[in-house]
């Protein structure tokens, strides 16, 4: 990829969330995606769309697959409608290099899934472990302007 360029994302949702209940859709009224792209719109060499399982082609068609850069995948409640066809049209425009950051609940995610080769089945604990995250580079954990941010430091998610 020519860095010098902007990168092109597409943010991916069920939409389903924001279509069933009334308090998430009061929350995101635009969806989660729109929510996602417009805070990834606003900085600088980022250039963001979106697309809904509801869409034709899941709105992901070829065209819109073969201009991103990074794909960002949403899910949670419908893995199941995703047509086996689109996720692997996912699959091998991953495997042929754009990037892929699945959110929420999208460990269950088609694409996912055959790109890990497991079930990516999540179990829940608790059971009082702690974890601990080591941000390697920090120049890198960063988006400036969204409603939410983490910077380098922060033990919390600064809510603005």
């Amino acid at each position: 990829m020519d860095l010098s360029q902007q990168i092109r994302v597409t943010v991916w949702n069920e939409n389903r969330h924001e279509k069933q209940n009334p308090a998430v859709a009061s929350i995101y009224p635009q969806g989660i995606h729109g929510a996602i792209a417009g805070c990834l719109n606003s900085q600088a060499g980022i250039s963001a769309g979106v697309a809904t399982l509801d869409e034709s082609e899941h709105g992901l068609p070829d065209s819109v697959l073969n201009t991103t850069d990074v794909l960002l995948w949403w899910g949670h409640l419908a893995h199941h409608d995703v047509k086996d066809e689109i996720a692997e049209k996912v699959y091998l425009r991953v495997l042929a290099g754009m990037g892929l950051i699945v959110l929420h609940s999208a460990n269950s995610a088609k694409p996912f899934r055959k790109l890990m080769g497991t079930s990516c089945t999540a179990r829940w604990r608790e059971a009082g472990e702690k974890h601990r995250l080591w941000v390697v580079a920090p120049a890198y954990y960063r988006i400036s302007s969204c409603s939410r941010t983490a910077r380098p430091g922060d033990n919390r998610v600064r809510q603005n």
